[in-house]
């Protein structure tokens, strides 16, 4: 494929931080092929992050209806998928297609190249998900590619007296103790000049409202359940953000914030947010066991602020 003409098509579903965790590999194929039309098709929710950040040219929806037959050996395509990757040179896919019967599919219908990527990077191996990601694009020459995800969604100069934090996670044994958030919360609040901007989606259920109660209202702002697209723009002027394994953290993170993880039990090597600014705590008795002492002291070491102090 040219690198002056052409069409690429990269497939991603999966999660927020899925697809964050491969944003390296779509900034890869935008460097690499700097001219050439490059199209994500995967949830728009989530995948016009890549569009509002300027390393694609555009998202288009999955839709797991028509794509059925394409999973299916010998299935019936739909005509407007068909007509679809035939329009590319070159498709990279996430999907998860182990019997590669999608792949077959697309090539009764698309000349386009195939390049494979792992649904979800192998834990065992012990290799981080963003270089998991970039490995299949070897085949087209890529090495030595920057692992660490990149976005770069508003321009507004650093609020340096608000921290963002997102008290919540996909699985509840990811999560500091509520109890804990709050303790964290009422001591930046009395002992340090920060505002506060609580971040959470349904996942939270009633947690923000209920960790915002007590606080100042004037000094205490929700972000519940906004479009990612504008939460990032909500989020890249904070001065930093503390948050749990999740996507939003390595939102935050891609972002460039200064991210403090309070790490629960998956595995480091592999899911750990990449950003050049991140703190990853962990607690060998569970993070349950977390003192808020030890988060303070972790603030205190790269938070640009004058009044932040140890707690009691």
């Amino acid at each position: 494929m040219s690198g002056t003409r052409g069409r690429i098509l990269v497939i991603r579903g999966g999660a927020i931080g899925d697809f964050i965790l491969t944003l390296p590999a779509i900034a890869a194929l935008r460097g690499r092929f700097p001219h050439v039309h490059l199209e994500v098709l995967g949830y728009p929710h989530i995948a016009h992050l890549a569009l509002a950040g300027g390393l694609v040219d555009a998202v288009q929806p999955i839709e797991a209806r028509a794509l059925a037959g394409f999973f299916a050996r010998g299935g019936d395509l739909a005509e407007e998928l068909c007509d679809y990757f035939s329009e590319f040179d070159l498709i990279v896919s996430y999907l998860y297609d182990p019997d590669e019967i999608f792949q077959d599919n697309v090539a009764r219908c698309s000349a386009a190249q195939f390049i494979v990527g792992p649904y979800r990077a192998a834990e065992s191996q012990k290799i981080h998900a963003t270089r998991s990601y970039l490995k299949p694009l070897e085949r087209l020459a890529i090495f030595n590619a920057d692992e660490t995800p990149r976005l770069a969604i508003d321009s507004r100069p650093t609020t340096v007296n608000r921290l963002a934090a997102h008290p919540g996670s996909g699985s509840a044994r990811k999560n500091w103790p509520e109890a804990r958030w709050r303790e964290l919360f009422t001591h930046l609040i009395d002992r340090t000049d920060l505002n506060l901007l609580l971040v959470g989606g349904e996942a939270e259920g009633d947690r923000l409202q209920r960790l915002a109660a007590p606080l100042p209202k004037h000094r205490c702002t929700l972000a519940r359940s906004l479009p990612l697209v504008e939460l990032a723009g909500v989020l890249q002027p904070c001065a930093g953000f503390v948050g749990h394994d999740s996507g939003i953290t390595h939102l935050a993170a891609a972002l460039g914030l200064p991210c403090l993880v309070l790490w629960g039990g998956t595995v480091e090597e592999v899911w750990r947010p990449r950003g050049e600014k991140t703190v990853v705590v962990r607690e060998s008795r569970g993070l349950g066991a977390l003192p808020v002492e030890r988060v303070v002291r972790e603030l205190t070491g790269w938070l640009p602020l004058g009044r932040l102090v140890p707690a009691e």
